[in-house]
């Protein structure tokens, strides 16, 4: 009977790690297109997830709108936010020789995000109400208990893992982003507008944060100016676990940090999962440094 209990408990903790897990693939998704692309880190896409949920809120909460129209402008809103700071904070500083330049520029967006969403909403913890109503469903006799958000979760960031793999294999645009991440130069003189390619590559990893945004804070009903960092941080990491630059590199990387956070809070210390997690981070790219599925790459000099 003790061993039917832990191996239900068990199959549910996994679940949930999937689940989460499934947030981290989606926002590492936008983390591996832009440095696939672009070849910059960019460390205000957290904060992009924050103004997502937060526009969800005011349409839905506060406007009293459908879920789906919350959504919807929340992914434009997004877009729109992230395109703009590509072409005014990134653009400028691409050629600039030194990737801290844009690291630092980052860091600074992230921080401008923050205190804009503390002077608009305030530092109190808003109760976000989850855009899905659906409760889910029961196995093994009511004993293991799968909620609707944990499903369509795993679901959606299968979806999104699907369509990018035929956008970027299957278009003409997504040939654009493979030929700019090869080489830039190259790809101007083949005629393609590099400029036009990064920054839907900044639109397309934009749209994808609002997406995690709601289906995290749908999963975790709080919302504040800093519920963005944490997950941005860990969903880098799930990048770089799976091979930043790989798409799938990074769904595999977000679902096992996911499990790992999951089960690690539950069986060994819910206040040493994020240590864990780093550490699991730091074995794995001392044994291959380019993550899971990421390809070593010459520099020719």
């Amino acid at each position: 009977m003790g061993l039917e209990i832990f191996k239900m408990s068990f199959l549910t903790y996994l679940i949930n790690g999937l689940s989460l897990g499934s947030i981290y693939a989606i926002i590492a998704l936008g983390y591996t297109m832009v440095y696939g692309i672009a070849k910059m880190l960019n460390f205000a896409h957290g904060d992009f997830i924050m103004v997502g949920c937060y526009v969800v809120f005011t349409i839905v909460s506060t406007m009293g709108m459908p879920p789906l129209a919350g959504i919807v402008v929340s992914m434009l809103i997004c877009t729109i936010i992230g395109v703009s700071t590509e072409k005014i904070a990134y653009k400028p500083l691409r050629n600039a020789g030194s990737p801290l330049a844009v690291l630092i520029t980052a860091i600074g967006v992230s921080y401008f995000l923050q205190n804009a969403a503390l002077l608009i909403f305030g530092a109190d913890t808003k109760a976000f109400s989850s855009v899905i109503e659906w409760e889910g469903i029961s196995l093994a006799d009511g004993q293991v208990k799968i909620q609707g958000v944990t499903i369509i979760t795993i679901i959606v960031s299968v979806l999104i893992l699907i369509a990018l793999q035929t956008f970027i294999n299957k278009t003409k645009s997504g040939q654009a982003m493979l030929a700019v991440s090869e080489d830039k130069g190259a790809a101007s003189l083949m005629g393609i507008d590099v400029n036009k390619t990064i920054s839907l590559t900044f639109a397309i990893g934009s749209a994808l944060a609002a997406i995690a945004g709601v289906l995290m804070c749908s999963a975790y009903p709080s919302l504040t100016p800093y519920t963005g960092a944490m997950p941005g941080i860990k969903a880098f990491v799930a990048a770089v676990l799976g091979g930043i630059g790989s798409i799938p590199g990074a769904m595999i990387g977000g679902l096992i940090l996911g499990i790992i956070e999951i089960l690690g809070k539950t069986y060994i210390s819910s206040q040493l999962s994020d240590a864990i997690v780093f550490g699991i981070l730091i074995v794995v790219l001392l044994v291959k440094p380019t993550g899971i599925l990421g390809k070593n790459i010459q520099e020719k000099v």
